[in-house]
């Protein structure tokens, strides 16, 4: 029995966050920033109609901006994922196994439901009741389908946000509306081979012999074909796969031109690092630390350094991670004493992660018996008294490295100072 899947993605995810709180936004053009308030990363469909186009430069575009009166918002990243857990949260109501796959999608398994349109109508309803946010679904026997489905029910308002595509005659139909760019996986230079090739839409991938595939794109665009033919090869994940690396990357406000300034911001990646770590149960082997100028002005004198280390033994400790990043920056920093830089981004990456009770042991590991109950009560008053409550020293008071958010909204949902008053 072919098991369906869903997936549902927020309709402009960042700007539907920002509406929730916000009656004023509604209808109007709405354009969302990135990081340091640089470019367009997320546009209401009446900014669309204007023409902002994803990734457009905020200074590019301020004449735009001005004369059509469109709101600006600065990335809030910390609501953003609150409303997105809440969003999940109603999915799992709906079906029992849910794979997260961004912050604004998720595979779900529709598998023993009789009517699946009006099981996935019902999910939009309560979404849009329970959270504010509007959500597509698309249904298929494969992901890749799925994605298709999802996509077309998002352009076409005929399927009202819902098009499940379980019948094998509907993909005949709807398969050729769909451009060969926009199939989930396709990039711009498989995009061009194809074309080059005659390939334009899904349909016509669907229907490429899979010798021709695998020699145009390797055996994953051989799976992609065989996906779009109904046959499901990737796997749903019912239970999260294990983490194999992460990493707490981030531009700074202001350039950062002395090593103190810097080692500020290592301090905080490393500390949000070693929280993440703590959240998932996981231990780190590696630790790099990174940093380097801004690679847009040639004009200015560029530097990038890098270095890691082993942590030995593996560690979760946000005073060991510390530690093993100032080494690391120390090791990394420009002997050029005569020249001065400024650096605009800096990061920590994590490596060769596994679950605490996991952890390899050697005869030698240094015991420090306060470390759990240490690390235990820092997370403990973090979480109830707001994140920054209580920092490492070296993290600094003033954070002058900071990212740049001039227009970003309240934290409504996760900051009791934020929350919107009714008067």
């Amino acid at each position: 029995m072919t098991r369906p899947i869903a997936i549902s993605d927020s309709a402009n995810f960042y700007v539907s966050a920002e509406r929730i709180f916000d009656p004023t936004l509604k209808n109007v053009p709405v354009i969302v920033l990135s990081n340091n308030d640089g470019c367009a990363v997320a546009r209401s469909d009446e900014a669309k109609a204007l023409g902002i186009k994803m990734g457009e430069p905020l200074h590019l575009i301020r004449d735009k901006v001005e004369a059509h009166g469109i709101r600006v918002f600065s990335s809030n990243y910390t609501l953003y994922g609150d409303i997105s857990r809440r969003v999940v949260e109603v999915y799992e109501d709906y079906t029992p196994n849910v794979e997260i796959y961004s912050i604004d999608e998720c595979f779900l398994d529709f598998s023993g439901f009789r009517d699946r349109t009006a099981h996935a109508r019902a999910l939009r309803h309560d979404v849009l009741r329970r959270v504010g946010v509007p959500v597509r679904v698309g249904i298929a026997p494969t992901k890749t389908l799925a994605k298709c489905a999802n996509d077309i029910a998002k352009k076409n308002p005929i399927f009202a946000g819902v098009l499940d595509m379980m019948d094998p005659a509907l993909p005949d139909w709807l398969l050729p509306m769909v451009p060969v760019g926009d199939i989930w996986g396709i990039g711009r230079k498989t995009e061009a081979k194809l074309r080059g090739i005659g390939i334009n839409t899904a349909g016509d991938l669907r229907d490429m012999p899979l010798r021709q595939a695998r020699a145009l794109g390797t055996v994953v665009l051989e799976r992609m074909v065989l996906e779009l033919q109904g046959e499901a090869c990737i796997a749903f994940d019912e239970v999260e796969p294990q983490r194999k690396g992460m990493a707490v990357t981030r531009s700074a406000g202001t350039p950062m031109t002395d090593f103190d300034t810097l080692f500020q911001a290592i301090t905080a990646h490393a500390t949000r690092a070693a929280e993440k770590l703590r959240q998932h149960g996981l231990v780190a082997g590696t630790l790099t630390v990174f940093y380097h100028t801004n690679r847009h002005r040639p004009d200015r004198p560029q530097y990038a350094g890098s270095r890691s280390t082993r942590l030995t033994p593996m560690s979760s400790d946000t005073f060991d991670l510390v530690a093993a990043a100032k080494r690391c920056a120390l090791a990394a920093w420009p002997k050029i004493e005569t020249q001065r830089f400024g650096f605009t981004k800096a990061g920590i990456m994590l490596d060769d992660l596994l679950p605490f009770e996991d952890r390899p042991r050697t005869l030698f590991d240094s015991v420090k018996p306060t470390s759990p109950a240490l690390m235990t009560a820092l997370d403990d008053v973090n979480g109830r008294f707001g994140k920054k409550t209580m920092v490492i020293a070296s993290e600094g008071m003033k954070r002058s490295w900071q990212l740049r958010a001039d227009h970003r909204s309240p934290r409504y949902t996760t900051r009791l100072t934020d929350l919107p008053v009714v008067r």
